[in-house]
């Protein structure tokens, strides 16, 4: 084969290879185009200030799971039997400590009424400060670190002004109480007071009281979407 064409023939290939290069091309603009902006924030770190949205999971101090947004988890756990509170998932400010101690969580229940859940400070703190660094999809499981004892000793009358009776109750079971974060109004049966739902586990028993741990020490979460601060 003569040089010439061997030249026409090495320019067929390249044109070749440039015409599928395009249309590689043009199929992944197609797609991301469809995408719409979502594509962008796969690759969004977050920072301190941006405004994300979470799953999320929390866990007792056996590992058990007491609240989750994770709507497959959910029904994987209804579908075995056992339960697990469903809430919404968290919007939060990534690094921003909460200035109050609980942050109240919609909760989905039989009730016709709304319900909020007590995710306290400690919590929700913990969850923020991890967000930093994360991106799109990603998990992480983290420690929820507490300087306060988060269990508390119930009397039966205590338990009997919350509508509980002691003799149900065994070690082990988890007993949903009304939290508040304005306690002396709670302990006056304010009318105005408002409460929120959390659950704890009876951790032992006596004759005269329960003792009650309605502490989580770790989570489970993972970024929905990232809002940056501009």
């Amino acid at each position: 084969m003569g040089e010439k064409k061997q030249k026409e023939e090495r320019m067929k290939k390249v044109k070749q290879i440039v015409v599928v290069g395009a249309c590689v091309l043009f199929v992944v603009l197609m797609i991301l185009s469809g995408m719409g902006s979502h594509w962008l924030t796969m690759f969004t770190v977050t920072k301190p200030g941006d405004t994300v949205v979470v799953d999320y999971t929390l866990y007792d101090a056996a590992g058990t799971p007491i609240l989750t947004s994770n709507q497959q988890m959910y029904r994987d756990l209804a579908a075995s039997g056992k339960g697990v509170i469903l809430s919404r998932q968290l919007s939060l400010t990534s690094n921003q400590s909460l200035g109050k101690e609980i942050y109240p969580v919609p909760i989905y229940t039989t009730a016709s009424a709304t319900q909020q859940f007590a995710l306290f400070s400690m919590e929700y703190n913990a969850i923020s400060s991890a967000l930093v660094g994360m991106k799109t999809g990603d998990q992480k499981h983290i420690a929820i670190p507490s300087n306060i004892s988060m269990t508390q000793e119930w009397s039966a009358a205590q338990l009997q002004r919350n509508k509980v009776n002691m003799s149900d109750l065994s070690v082990g079971d988890l007993l949903a109480m009304g939290v508040s974060d304005n306690p002396e109004a709670m302990i006056s049966n304010a009318s105005t007071t408002i409460t929120y739902t959390r659950m704890g586990e009876v951790v032992s028993k006596t004759n005269a009281s329960v003792v009650v741990d309605f502490g989580y020490p770790s989570a489970d979460i993972s970024v929905v979407s990232i809002n940056a601060n501009a």
